[in-house]
């Protein structure tokens, strides 16, 4: 072809030229890599910036190919990026707020952060490891995700389960009956606190519903101070709990004694200080041995740092211990307690 070129007269410098002046200038592929690799690195810039708190993070981004799925360009993804930094620099959130709130004061657009957006996906990302909230999928997961950072849907869909808390005319009246309260997140953070409880109180803390219908049942307005978080706890929970400890209010808490119950306790322990209410290695080992019919203990085991022995026994055992096959002793406890 280069001959036939030259020959002709059509291209007389020969091949290489004829296709220059077709299609313009050849780059070679290294130097197209290495611009390339330049234009990404340069994307990735504001990762920089991230404390230690994020650092792992900002490590793994750059090698797993998040951004690059997000944003198939460079020229895309430093604008990306760069909000998804600003976003994390801001977070947690205290008190808690929502989403489209935060990103219209952050990133000037309400719905910058709206579920499906690449930027959402980056974020909620970031949070995961900013929060060490743990994996999931679905919707309630990603709302519970985002709120463990203090961006919620909303202000009234956050929502905590109570019993015999006093401070506002409706708490007052259910306390009155001994009948359970659901606060939202609105009722916490806008007008008369919800959480007056005299200083030194004792607060029971507890993760199923069952038990908190329970003591209703069984004392009614008798029934000391109880707060259920119905699994992972909502921003709601913890606004709820960090007022009543802020108030004097000692918090005892006790879970499923299993994986999952572990990490939400954990989780809850990063937001507000609690002491174990029969959630100890001894308790458990007194709850394995009343299992009529053991239930294998399954998920990824961690750590349990109010009581390391409590890890331990949960690898020596293997057995799932739900709070409804103790129910009788949780109740026995709060029989002991003053209203």
């Amino acid at each position: 072809m280069d001959a036939i070129l030259r020959r002709s007269g059509v291209s007389p410098e020969g091949l290489a030229a004829a296709v220059v002046a077709l299609t313009g200038a050849v780059p070679l592929r290294a130097e197209v890599r290495d611009a390339q690799d330049r234009a990404w690195e340069t994307a990735y810039h504001p990762l920089d910036t991230l404390d230690a708190e994020l650092g792992d993070w900002a490590v793994r981004v750059r090698k797993d190919g998040l951004v690059r799925r997000l944003a198939s360009t460079p020229a895309a993804a430093g604008p990306l990026v760069d909000a998804a930094v600003r976003v994390l620099c801001a977070l947690p959130v205290t008190p808690p707020t929502s989403r489209a709130t935060f990103a219209a004061r952050h990133l000037s657009h309400a719905h910058a952060l709206d579920e499906g957006t690449p930027l959402a996906a980056l974020v909620l990302s970031g949070i995961r490891a900013l929060t060490t909230f743990p994996d999931g999928t679905g919707a309630e997961w990603r709302r519970a995700a985002w709120a463990s950072a203090g961006l919620l849907k909303d202000d009234v869909s956050s929502t905590v389960l109570c019993l015999n808390l006093r401070g506002t005319p409706a708490l007052d009246w259910m306390a009155d009956v001994g009948e359970p309260a659901v606060l939202t997140l609105r009722a916490l953070t806008r007008g008369p606190s919800a959480s007056v409880v005299p200083a030194g109180r004792t607060v029971h803390v507890c993760e199923n519903p069952a038990v908190l219908s329970a003591a209703a049942d069984r004392f009614g307005r008798a029934c000391p101070p109880l707060v259920c978080l119905q699994g992972q706890p909502s921003a709601a929970a913890l606004t709820l709990l960090r007022a009543l400890s802020a108030q004097g209010a000692e918090l005892r808490y006790h879970g499923d004694f299993d994986w999952g119950g572990v990490r939400i306790a954990t989780a809850l322990r990063r937001s507000v200080p609690w002491h174990p209410w029969r959630y100890t290695a001894t308790h458990y080992r007194v709850a394995v041995a009343g299992v009529a019919e053991p239930r294998e203990l399954s998920g990824t085991p961690t750590a349990t740092p109010w009581d390391p022995a409590l890890a331990e026994a949960f690898a020596e055992h293997r057995i799932r211990v739900e709070e409804e096959m103790v129910l009788d002793d949780l109740l026995s406890d709060l029989a002991g307690v003053p209203a």
